[in-house]
């Protein structure tokens, strides 16, 4: 007969243990393996606190949240890095919580011993990059190791020069489409464009054909693509703002993570059908199996991003999976449209704001284009904007399309003064604070000194206020005896850029796509439409900014809050 559990727990056990006596000494070994694992960890914070000792420590809200909360994704927000740039000049330690820490760089000599580490030993932390994993999967951008390596060798033929001339004619394409909505929009009566809204249209419409040679026509109509792109974007920034929503087991049950995994599907099916039908094309045209000159492809012209990749071999002959090229393709659509887009907002912004120096890259594009037969910007025309290039680099370093990036390291890392970084911190190269730190960057910001009983100060805006600063007799000497406030506002300056003025200036300084082995792949091509899209904008309209305030908006990046309005003027004629 077979005995009851009961019976033989009494033979093993004293007669006065009972079940419930067993199910407390379980409860009493899970305590003390928790208690145990607490006492761990916080002897490992405890020596970690110590170690950073040699790095400056804010004021922290208290011993349990640290520093958590008190940097805000908001205009404020980067107000309060340009406060601790001033005050620690290269550095400081950041905590979140108990058991997150930072270590906030902002100083060339700092971040270059960070941003130059070998890739073997570099690895992107998922405190902050983990939320787009399972949308860009081993791209690029995620990856880490000798997987990041070897891709970077196979896609670097994608971004050659030769590769680039093909891309500039779309860039041309794609602005002369967005230049022809804008004709109409304006004589329609709507002259005030939101820039974010209708240059990312642009910039996704010239990536669709750059990576899949795909016209999806979506400047002019709604593309279930595009709306997953967006979807996906926004949804990425709420996750990082609600803390619960970090926990993957919560999130992907709530109504926002159910909204992520379908955009995510639209999006990775769509990658997933071209590049299988791209593949079966190269295959029926035997060309699967055969390594092409750069540029080639055994008699035809690479014509895209897809082309690059499926086309692409190692050392070993081997090539990229479907999977590998689908997460490289995602990344490349989800890196290079809103980062670009971005970009060219805030250049042209800044011009708007600055009509002496739209006028001067004006004349410049004019006189380029002048003896020819159209309007198009080649590849051999961009290195002959000298000036537009300057302002491009200025705006790119007051409003820097990213403003941060962060590694790990698998060993201690040595910064300037024998600090040490321990392992396993996360390092914030903080590119915003670099390129705003007046240590590197003289005369970074102009003070005005307005009259006490101005009502007009209380109101003025922030296009007021750069006019007023602009303007020499509020910066000068001869202040009344009656002002005592003072408002300040960023200095745009094309001329820092000048080759003369950057001289002796580490080339750390300016990073707006990062420096070292892990430096953006893609900075090239970006350069190129951004000085495409901008050239040809000015050659074709007069951008006069909207008398209202702009509050900046740092997220995935750097946007603005509302939009960014720019009236438009058409030219009728170079002349005008």
């Amino acid at each position: 007969m077979r005995k009851k559990p009961e019976g033989l727990l009494s033979r093993v056990l004293p007669s006065t243990i009972t079940t419930w006596g067993v199910l407390q000494l379980c409860l009493l070994v899970v305590a003390l393996l928790l208690l145990l694992r607490v006492s761990q960890l916080l002897v490992k914070y405890s020596s970690n606190i110590c170690r950073l000792q040699c790095f400056a420590q804010p004021p922290k809200r208290n011993w349990l949240l640290g520093h958590l909360g008190l940097m805000r994704n908001t205009e404020e927000g980067l107000q309060s890095v340009d406060e601790l740039v001033k005050m620690y000049k290269h550095s400081c330690a950041w905590f979140l919580g108990p058991f997150y820490t930072l270590i906030r760089l902002f100083h060339p000599d700092y971040i270059k011993p960070i941003l130059l580490a070998p890739a073997s030993n570099t690895y992107k932390d998922e405190l902050f990059y983990g939320f787009l994993r399972p949308w860009l999967g081993q791209g690029l951008l995620l990856s880490n190791g000798e997987h990041w390596s070897r891709h970077r060798r196979l896609l670097t033929p994608a971004f050659h020069f030769d590769i680039l001339k093909i891309y500039v004619a779309i860039f041309n394409k794609s602005t002369n489409i967005m230049h022809e909505k804008w004709r109409r929009l304006v004589a329609e009566g709507h002259s005030c464009l939101d820039m974010f809204e209708q240059i990312s249209l642009m910039t996704l419409d010239s990536l669709l054909k750059c990576t899949f040679s795909y016209d999806s026509n979506c400047q002019e109509r709604p593309s279930e693509y595009i709306a997953a792109i967006y979807e996906l974007s926004t949804l990425v920034v709420q996750r990082e703002h609600r803390m619960l929503y970090h926990w993957d087991w919560l999130y992907w049950r709530t109504d926002e993570g159910r909204r992520f995994k379908r955009a995510c599907a639209v999006v990775h099916q769509f990658t997933a059908s071209v590049v299988q039908k791209r593949r079966a094309t190269l295959h029926q045209q035997g060309q699967s199996d055969q390594q092409p000159r750069e540029g080639e492809t055994r008699g035809k012209k690479v014509t895209d991003f897809i082309d690059v990749l499926l086309l692409s071999r190692d050392e070993d002959g081997k090539g990229l999976t479907d999977e590998e090229i689908k997460a490289e393709a995602d990344t490349f659509m989800f890196e290079g449209h809103d980062t670009t887009a971005s970009g060219i907002s805030w250049v042209l912004y800044n011009l708007a704001i600055h009509p002496e120096y739209q006028d001067r890259c004006r004349a410049e594009v004019d006189a380029l284009l002048q003896d020819h037969d159209s309007e198009e910007i080649t590849w051999d025309n961009l290195s002959n904007l000298p000036f537009t290039t300057m302002c491009i680099k200025e705006s790119l370093r007051l409003h820097p399309p990213v403003t941060a990036v962060t590694r790990r390291f698998g060993q201690d890392m040595t910064v300037p003064g024998t600090r040490v970084i321990p392992k396993g911190n996360i390092c914030l190269v903080s590119i915003y604070g670099t390129h705003h730190n007046p240590d590197i960057w003289p005369n970074p910001e102009v003070c005005v000194v307005l009259p006490s009983l101005a009502v007009e100060t209380y109101s003025m805006s922030s296009l007021q206020l750069a006019d007023r600063c602009r303007r020499p007799h509020h910066n000068g000497p001869n202040v009344p005896a009656d002002t005592h406030l003072c408002l300040s506002a960023k200095v745009y300056d094309p001329t820092r850029f000048d080759p003369e003025n950057s001289e002796g200036r580490s080339s750390y300084a300016f990073i707006p796509f990062s420096a070292g082995p892990r430096n953006c792949i893609g900075q090239n091509f970006a350069m190129a439409e951004m000085k495409v899209v901008v050239a040809l904008t000015l050659r074709r309209f007069h951008l006069v900014p909207r008398d209202s305030e702009v509050r900046r908006l740092p997220e995935l990046i750097l946007r603005a809050e509302g939009g960014l309005w720019l009236h438009l003027e058409p030219r009728g004629t170079p002349q005008d």
